[in-house]
């Protein structure tokens, strides 16, 4: 692991008023490109890498995903190594895996294990699930989110990004393919697009009797609790009240099997979207557009 080290990074991050946190991060670049949890730098003020030769550095955020739990910083520095993106596609259950990183601020600390599970969800701080999550038994804590998981060949397959402070061996890091997919959009567009139809909603039983009659997929659906003025839904006929029970011919069983839907192909496409109003089943036309920032 010695050719890896040199790619981590330990950052500080200060908010406007106050010292804010720290975590950990890895250069995957060579002119000083580093990615870290969204949740590291988000809302940052200001940001210090320090390398592991000890040298410290300003950074500047390219972009951060909230919902994906990911972030692209730039480093002044441009002469540090940079660690390969393996193909997390290609984990197994029980691979040997090495987390590396800064807990509680002791930098260039390593901890094994293995891969414990694959294809887990995990709920990101923007509310959003994550989805084909990493679980690894290879011990992390505060300070670690944002370092690299890396096979026995030295190649990033995860970040990782959260810890269950109250079990032991239940950490979890976004797959490798998921970040590079991430880090490209963010260094192209600063943001990643994902559409939306607007509408805030929460999950509800439907009654038996229209599921019955409407044969319905799910037992359940999204009622919509409120509808954004001159958003996709508000242009699609979408009322308070309705609840939403398939979208592009999709069953729509909770909230997060309508996020799951909203992806960034769906833009600008128009779309069947049923739903039930009262005791009526309504099939509506919804062309979603992009996620404005911040929502």
């Amino acid at each position: 692991m010695r050719h890896i080290s040199p790619s981590v990074i330990h950052i500080d991050t200060r908010l406007a008023t106050r010292h804010g946190g720290s975590g950990t991060g890895f250069v995957f670049t060579p002119d000083g490109l580093a990615m870290t949890n969204s949740h590291v730098v988000h809302g940052a003020a200001r940001l210090t890498a320090t390398l592991a030769d000890g040298r410290q550095t300003a950074a500047t955020v390219v972009g951060d995903d909230p919902d994906t739990d990911l972030a692209v910083i730039r480093l002044d520095a441009h002469d540090v190594p940079g660690i390969e993106f393996g193909d997390s596609a290609r984990l197994q259950v029980g691979q040997l895996v090495i987390a590396m990183g800064s807990p509680f601020g002791f930098q260039a600390t390593v901890t094994a294990g293995v891969v414990s599970a694959l294809g887990r969800t995990f709920r990101a701080q923007s509310g959003r699930l994550i989805d084909n999550v990493i679980q690894t038994d290879a011990a992390l804590n505060p300070g670690n989110s944002g370092g690299p998981l890396v096979n026995a060949r030295g190649q990033v397959v995860g970040v990782n990004t959260a810890v269950i402070m109250s079990a032991q061996g239940l950490c979890f890091a976004i797959p490798a393919n998921t970040a590079n997919f991430v880090a490209a959009r963010l260094i192209r567009d600063g943001r990643i697009t994902r559409s939306y139809i607007g509408v805030a909603g929460q999950n509800v039983p439907l009654h038996p009797r229209l599921i019955r009659f409407y044969h319905l997929d799910t037992p359940t659906g999204v009622l919509v609790l409120a509808v954004e003025a001159d958003s996709p839904a508000a242009r699609a006929g979408v009322q308070e009240g309705d609840i939403i029970i398939a979208l592009d011919n999709g069953a729509i069983a909770d909230v997060d099997a309508l996020h799951r839907l909203l992806t960034p192909e769906r833009i600008g496409r128009p779309m069947p979207l049923r739903i039930l109003r009262r005791y009526e089943q309504i099939d509506l036309l919804v062309e979603p557009s992009a996620k404005p920032p911040g929502r």
